[in-house]
């Protein structure tokens, strides 16, 4: 049998993440060869994750990165079963890694769903062409013996004259990322940072677009049918029920479009007003919001 080094067993756990006892196990199999080494660690690995892969994954990190110029960011979430595994130093290195990763993929353009089964989790990890992303999440769970899941990247890039602003909250449970169109330098970064502590309230709902004409039409649709429904079961006639509801139906729009939202730290002002108060030109153009176990 060769003679397995400490240095081996170090250069094993460096590039798998695993246990001291389980990278000497995985290379004694492998007759002292580190590459063979690493691929009965990942089977084993990946072999422990899927039998995870039906418990809950609610905590975790949401993790954000921003340009040096604010020309461009990047977020995403991962998740851990318990809030232990989502606050310990190497969980919180993880996710700043990813967030690098997805920084450097000039493939995401905007948000991408990834899940437990996510297309994204083929893509080849930055720091080492021969992993995934897939592998390197799998790797985390057998770490730490949870279900650990990759839930959602996003990355915005700007044009020229545009900036991208974010909002972290303290507790990495909410993130938010906005892009500014129209305004550049420190106050569109200003601009865009406001709007996203904004979006990350929820307040007075998560805002599901920047205007109407991003809002889904069979959302709408639904709305209008209830608010129909209800006025009739009042004792309204149809047509008049139709009426009523444009009045609840311009409500519900000024709750969920972000430019008609009253403004969280000043509400007789809405996003809106907020925007045109920055100049002429000035718009928002996209945002993504990431809320730990929600989405």
């Amino acid at each position: 049998m060769a003679a397995i080094s400490a240095k081996d067993v170090a250069e094993l756990r460096a590039r798998t993440g695993a246990g001291m006892m389980d990278c000497k196990k995985a290379l004694e199999e492998a007759g002292g060869a580190v590459d063979a080494a690493v691929d009965i660690l990942r089977k084993k690995g990946i072999t422990k994750a899927e039998k995870r892969a039906d418990r809950a994954a609610s905590e975790g990190q949401i993790a954000t990165w921003v340009a040096a110029d604010a020309s461009a960011a990047a977020m995403i979430e991962i998740n851990s079963e318990t809030d232990f595994v989502g606050r310990n130093d190497e969980f919180v290195a993880l996710s700043k890694q990813l967030v690098e990763h997805v920084a450097k993929d000039a493939g995401v353009a905007g948000v991408v769903k990834v899940g437990a089964a996510g297309e994204y989790l083929g893509t080849k990890w930055y720091a080492d062409a021969a992993r995934t992303v897939g592998e390197v999440v799998k790797a985390a769970s057998a770490k730490t013996g949870e279900n650990v899941v990759l839930k959602h990247v996003a990355r915005f890039t700007v044009n020229a004259g545009g900036t991208v602003g974010f909002y972290l909250h303290f507790n990495g449970r909410v993130g938010v990322l906005v892009e500014v169109a129209g305004l550049a330098g420190a106050a569109g970064q200003a601009l865009a940072n406001t709007i996203a502590e904004h979006v990350a309230a929820g307040v007075p709902a998560p805002a599901m677009a920047v205007d109407r004409s991003g809002v889904d039409p069979a959302v709408v649709k639904r709305e209008r049918e209830i608010y129909v429904e209800q006025a009739v079961a009042s004792g309204k006639p149809q047509n008049i029920a139709e009426k009523m509801v444009e009045g609840r139906i311009n409500k519900f729009f000024g709750e969920i479009v972000l430019t008609e939202q009253p403004w969280v730290r000043e509400d007789t002002k809405t996003i809106g007003q907020l925007i045109k108060d920055a100049g002429a030109g000035a718009t928002v153009v996209r945002f993504a919001r990431f809320k730990m176990g929600e989405g």
